[in-house]
């Protein structure tokens, strides 16, 4: 499930549930993407709801990130869980991220 959300600081806050996998990837990719379509270039996904990520939905949040970008913003990741820590480590992509425990301190 996707709930975005717009706070007082001007950030999208993305609220990801469940799993981010092949089946959820397409739907939350395009939801990032329409954010951002919107002028919602600041993300932060919320990831504290997700229980699994494979390599799909780890493509998934690249491909936000690279929209945010283009559109002089960012895609931040908060509360990600155990497993996302790991495969985030594992894939480096934890260079690539700016990755924080709560939405305060991802735009601190």
């Amino acid at each position: 499930m996707v709930e975005i959300e717009q706070t007082e600081q001007g950030i999208a806050l993305v609220r990801l549930s469940g799993r981010l996998d092949a089946a959820a990837a397409p739907h939350v990719l395009a939801r990032l993407k329409d954010a951002v379509a919107e002028g919602r270039s600041r993300l932060a996904v919320d990831l504290s709801e997700v229980s699994f990520i494979d390599s799909t939905g780890l493509g998934t949040l690249v491909s936000g990130l690279k929209a945010a970008r283009r559109a002089e913003g960012d895609l931040r990741l908060i509360a990600p869980s155990a497993q996302a820590q790991r495969l985030l480590r594992l894939t480096t992509l934890d260079r690539v991220f700016i990755i924080s425990g709560t939405l305060e301190t991802a735009w601190a």
